[in-house]
Formats: C-alpha cells, sequence, structure tokens
C-alpha cells in the first residue's frame, strides 16, 4: 500500500501496576525501545487497539504534518515497548489528506466506518479538524492542530483540545509586554476571518491591561505575500514590540519589517514558529521570539522534553520541532484515556474515559477534561530564537 495513504502498524502493552503506572505508558519505554530499535515488546493477549490520524504528508504543510506523524508514531512504539494497553498493542494508522478539508472529511468517513478504530488523533488544520467533526460524531477526536476560538465555540462533546487556544497565546503576548514596560505596542494581521480572530483576541487583551494599540496593520490575506505597505506602516508608527500574526509569510513580513528599518521588538505566535520559517530567515531569525503551545523541544528542564527527546531517539529520530512534540503530547492524552477506559476499550468507554480525564501531568503540561470541560490545556510559553536556531526559553 502506498506510504501516504497508510503507515506501517505502530504497535502498544500490559499496563503496569506500580505507583509509576499512573504516569504515562509512553513515556516509560526509553530503554527498552532503544534496544529493540523500536521494535514492540507487546506480547500478552494478542489484541491490538487501533486508532487514526489524518494529516498534511505531501502538500503545502507537509513538514509540520510529518512531524506531528513522527512524534505520535515515537510515543506509540514508546508505549508498546513499555508495556501497552491492559495486554493489547496499539496500532496508528496514518492518512494524508493533503492538508484539503475535503480529502480530510473522507478519512474521517473511513475511519468512521472501520468498526475497529477506537478514535482520531489531531485533524491538521481548522477547516480539516471543522470537516472531521462534522464527519464523526460518536469517536473522540484528539487535539486539533488549531487554536481558532470559533471552532472550540462549537461545543462539540466528543472533540478534546491539547493546544491552547490563539487567545491564550495572545494574552501571554501582550502580558510580556506589559511586563517589560512596553505600552507601545503594535500587531499585524491577515484581513480574513483568521485575522480578525486575532485582532479581537488582541484587543481585548490590550483592553484588559490598559494598554492603546499604537499601530494595526493588515496584509491581504494569510497567504498572500503583499506584506510590504504593512511593514512600512508599522516602521513609521515605531511602536517597541510588534505581534506578527502571520504564519507562512512570516519571514517576508520580517525582512520587510527590517528593511523598513524597523528595530523593535518583534513576537509571532505558534502558527509562525515553523522550522521552515526559522531556517528561512537565517540571520535575521536570531532573536525574535515566539508564544508556543508546547514547550521549546530543546528545553530539558521539563520531564515532558526529556521523554520526547528519549523517545524520537528510540524511534531512530534526532530531529526535535514544535510540531512532533505536539504530536507526542496528543498520542500521550489519547492513549491515557484508552489506559482509564479499561481492558477492553470500545469508541464509547474511551470518549466516557477522556471525559472524566483530570489532572493529567505529562511532565510540565497539565491537563483537566473533567466536569464536561473539553478545552483541557492552556499551556504557552514565551520563546527566542538562538544560536543554531534553537528555542530557547
Amino acid at each position: 500500500m502506498p506510504y501516504h495513504l497508510l503507515q506501517a502498524p505502530v504497535p502498544l502493552v500490559a499496563s503496569m501496576h506500580q505507583p509509576a503506572r499512573r504516569r504515562l505508558l509512553c513515556g516509560l519505554a526509553g530503554v527498552a525501545a532503544a534496544s529493540l530499535g523500536g521494535a514492540s515488546l507487546a506480547q500478552g493477549s494478542g489484541k491490538t487497539l487501533r486508532i487514526a490520524s489524518t494529516v498534511d504528508l505531501t502538500r503545502t504543510e507537509k513538514v509540520i504534518g510529518l512531524a506531528i506523524k513522527a512524534g505520535a508514531e515515537a510515543c506509540v512504539r514508546a508505549a508498546n515497548a513499555a508495556g501497552g494497553i491492559h495486554g493489547a498493542r496499539v496500532e496508528l494508522v496514518t492518512r494524508d489528506d493533503g492538508f484539503d478539508p475535503a480529502a480530510a472529511k473522507a478519512n474521517a468517513k473511513a475511519f468512521q466506518g472501520d468498526a475497529g478504530m477506537l478514535a482520531i488523533l489531531h485533524p491538521e488544520g481548522t477547516r480539516q479538524a471543522a470537516a472531521v467533526m462534522e464527519a464523526v460524531p460518536d469517536m473522540a477526536i484528539v487535539g486539533p492542530i488549531s487554536g481558532t476560538m470559533a471552532l472550540r465555540a462549537k461545543a462539540v462533546p466528543n472533540v478534546f483540545y491539547v493546544r491552547a487556544n490563539y487567545d491564550d497565546e495572545m494574552s501571554k503576548l501582550v502580558a510580556l509586554a506589559h511586563t517589560v514596560g512596553f505600552r507601545q505596542i503594535g500587531m499585524i494581521h491577515a484581513d480574513d476571518p483568521f485575522g480578525h480572530s486575532l485582532l479581537s483576541a488582541f484587543s481585548t487583551a490590550c483592553s484588559t491591561l490598559g494598554i492603546k494599540p499604537a499601530v494595526v496593520a493588515t496584509t491581504p490575506a494569510t497567504t498572500s505575500l503583499e506584506v510590504a505597505p504593512a511593514a512600512k506602516r508599522v516602521a513609521q508608527a515605531a511602536p517597541q514590540m510588534v505581534i506578527v500574526g502571520l504564519a507562512g509569510t512570516m519571514p517576508q513580513m520580517v525582512r520587510a519589517l527590517r528593511e523598513a528599518d524597523f528595530a523593535g521588538t518583534l513576537y509571532g505566535m505558534s502558527v509562525g514558529a515553523s522550522t521552515a520559517n526559522i531556517e528561512a530567515l537565517g540571520p535575521l531569525a536570531r532573536g525574535l521570539g515566539f508564544s508556543v503551545v508546547v514547550p521549546s523541544p530543546f528545553s530539558l528542564r521539563y520531564r515532558l522534553v526529556r521523554e520526547y527527546q528519549r523517545d524520537m531517539n528510540a524511534a531512530g529520530s534526532h530531529e526535535y520541532t514544535l510540531p512532533g512534540l505536539e504530536g507526542y503530547v496528543n498520542a500521550r492524552v489519547l492513549l491515557e484515556g484508552m489506559r482509564q477506559a479499561g481492558a477492553n476499550p470500545s469508541r464509547d468507554s474511551v470518549l466516557a474515559a477522556l471525559g472524566r480525564l483530570g489532572n493529567l501531568d505529562l511532565g510540565g503540561m497539565r491537563f483537566n477534561y473533567s466536569n464536561g470541560r473539553r478545552e483541557g490545556g492552556h499551556f504557552v510559553d514565551l520563546v527566542v530564537v538562538g544560536a543554531e536556531n534553537r528555542l530557547l526559553s
């Protein structure tokens, strides 16, 4: 079967009965997995628990999709090596959607029609997540890769958000400006629904802290390369700090701002903090800041990051990325829900277990989905690009 349509199964196994069992299984398998080159130690019942994922593996957002996939697979491999879930293996099936909502929906319908599929991991993108949510009403969907508030406002009971929302990120950035004494701050956003949602969050955060924005500039659309007019407007206003609410066009905007002689502090958001963007900027990336919804994948003060790096190494990769860590975290949340669903998990029991999952600490990121809460975590950190393009926090 073609690689981009169906990935090889990634085998999970017997639950532990020591206190350490309370920690998610996939964080405990580094030594064993390393010794077996990522092979599964799963034995026992011979059962297989199947979970699915739809991401972009071949088109515009494939760098993110491939990294998300790699992180999730490393988590599952490590969990299998550690013993799995009540004697059963876990098989992760990933399908390519090319970042096309229609394809994501078709993938989700196929998963929905497979009675052996228990849950879906991290649909990539706001429109893609919405399409998957529409297609799958009775199976847990964990970790959509979107922070859009409009998506979350739908309050779909089978969707469990792992990453913080964009309002959380914006509040953190504006609070940073306030804390360091910046009162002249600005924002750049796209003139489209995504950009307008960021502007609303920015305006609310500024109002809360009594800050009057010095400048707000727009680009025609999220993918538009017409960035020079916005950069010139910002440079003329000369704010102390600017929040750039752009994704793939972040490098073009940063270059345009520096060419317009803007010398202030620049912060982007998680949507712009990709490895590709940072590498595209070259020396201009140094000192650039970002809000991020997982810790820096190089920040070893977090137990979560140490376990992520260990499990990636055991899977044969030393490429540590923000989306890779996000995929890893999403998988850990889902696997803990599956463990708590009991020895014979079903779609319903996994959904119910996730819904009562409270006080889950993954070693630096905490979640709670109990009492009807579906936004389980609000972790936001601030990082700065340092030497060798490493994200420092």
